[in-house]
C-alpha cells in the first residue's frame, strides 16, 4: 500500500455556464497591467483573469449577457467585444452530453 497523495488539480468556474472544471481545460482571459483584455493561452499572464470554457456557447453566452467586463473589472469597448466574438466563433460546439453520463457535468450554483 502506497502512501502517495493524489495530486488535487485547480478547479476555476465558468463565468458563463457557472460550472467548475479543471483549471487546465477553460480559457482564460485576462486584464492585463497594461490595461489590454486578451486570451491568455498559457494561463499565465499577470492581470486579473477570468474562465471561460472552451465553447462556442459559454463565450457568447457571456458576451451576450456582458458578464466578461464585470469579472475583469474593467469596461469592455467595443473593439475588445468585436475580438472576443472572432475568438468565439473559432471555437468548438460543445459536444452532446447524456444525462447521467460520467462526461456530463453538474453546474454550481
Amino acid at each position: 500500500m502506497s502512501g502517495g497523495r493524489v495530486k488535487r488539480q485547480p478547479q476555476r468556474t465558468c463565468i458563463a455556464c457557472r460550472r467548475a472544471l479543471p483549471k487546465r481545460i477553460l480559457r482564460r482571459i485576462v486584464h492585463t497591467p497594461a490595461g489590454e483584455i486578451v486570451v491568455d493561452p498559457t494561463g499565465k499572464l499577470a492581470g486579473r483573469g477570468a474562465y471561460l470554457c472552451a465553447y462556442r456557447d459559454c463565450w457568447l453566452q457571456a458576451l451576450k449577457h456582458k458578464v466578461i467586463g464585470p469579472a475583469l473589472k474593467k469596461a469592455l469597448t467595443e473593439d475588445d467585444y468585436a475580438r472576443l466574438e472572432a475568438y468565439a466563433q473559432q471555437l468548438p460546439e460543445r459536444p452532446n452530453e447524456e444525462p447521467g453520463s460520467e462526461s456530463s457535468v453538474t453546474p454550481v450554483g
